[in-house]
């Protein structure tokens, strides 16, 4: 049983021991100053990550491992930079009765039943037969709707943890369901229908056995052009689906990146895509600032202190007025 978490490590002096299973999300090979080879790992469970050095990987004690394999590691903690590290001394593969993988992968804090209860209310809430009749074909197929309750919304960037993109949806649909009644020009349930299926490639585009990793798919093709294909057979095999409200639900998903630097093939012609893109990316930034703020928390910076350069906002740095004004 996994004892000793990423978060544990805030408490400990450097030169203390570390003995524990962690995911090997990174490994890279180097060369440090000396010339000499080392490796630069990055270790996790579902509690956070940590960066990792392996100063002599041809040593006895290090046996073979690859990213995204458990491994049982021993070393010391070894802060650098005032960032927690740790120096590995002994690794090797974990064996499968040493671990228990929901110990590795950060999960949502939510219940997902709720959350799909949740979602399940905001479509039965559509007026619209054949938009409601698409998402609930999308979702009721286990194919796809069992995916969809697991998914992380992204690799790295927001919401990367099990049950990831369905909070970020029904975050969404709540923002919109706020949004929509001060704009007259929007259509509810289209841009309801945006929100749920805007992101729906990625439970193809991504896989999450161990560690968040691409598909080959999903590097060849994204998750909007997957997105874009799934809702449009969806839609071809429902009977009399009107070919105009075709046409914006596929523009939805094309476009829901907002510029075309972002990676949508399209920009955001009709309001309820424009609507779309615009909480897609203030949900987004917002959930990468809350992820800043708990690292900062985790590493053990004061609650007054600016971050660290956050790479979805441009790379500046933020501070938590909370604990800002909560300071005297």
């Amino acid at each position: 049983m996994k004892t000793l978490f990423v978060s544990d490590l805030t408490s400990m002096r450097e030169g203390d021991s570390v003995e524990g299973f962690f995911l090997v999300l990174e490994k890279q090979q180097r060369t440090g100053k000396t010339g000499s080879s080392y490796f630069a790992i990055r270790l996790a469970d579902k509690k956070g990550d940590v960066e990792g050095r392996i100063w002599s990987p041809a040593d006895a004690e290090i046996k073979e491992f690859e990213k995204g394999e458990i491994v049982k590691i021993r070393g010391t903690y070894s802060p650098f930079n005032d960032k927690p590290q740790l120096k590995v001394d002994k690794l090797r593969v974990a064996k499968p009765d040493e671990i228990d993988k929901a110990d590795y992968l950060p999960a949502t804090t939510y219940d997902v039943p709720t959350l799909w209860a949740e979602l399940e209310g905001f479509v039965a809430s559509f007026t619209e037969p054949h938009l409601k009749l698409l998402v609930e074909t999308l979702l009721n197929d286990e194919r796809i709707g069992g995916k969809y309750r697991e998914a992380p919304a992204a690799k790295q960037l927001h919401h990367a943890w099990l049950g990831g993109l369905l909070e970020h949806v029904v975050s969404l649909l709540k923002l919109a369901d706020r949004v929509v009644p001060n704009y007259a020009m929007l259509n509810r349930d289209l841009v309801l229908t945006g929100v749920i299926l805007h992101d729906i490639g990625k439970v193809r585009e991504l896989a999450w056995e161990s560690g968040f990793e691409y598909t080959v798919e999903g590097v060849l093709l994204g998750h909007i052009q997957m997105g874009y294909e799934l809702a449009a057979k969806t839609m071809d095999a429902l009977p009399d689906f009107p070919p105009r409200l075709r046409t914006l639900v596929l523009h939805l998903i094309l476009s829901h990146h907002g510029k075309l630097e972002f990676g949508s093939p399209k920009l955001p012609m009709i309001p309820e895509a424009l609507a779309l893109s615009f909480l897609d990316d203030f949900d987004a930034k917002m959930m990468a600032v809350q992820q800043e703020f708990e690292k900062c928390a985790r590493e053990g910076k004061a609650a007054d202190e600016m971050t660290g350069k956050v790479w979805a906002l441009d790379q500046r740095q933020m501070l938590n007025t909370k604990g800002w004004l909560g300071q005297k």
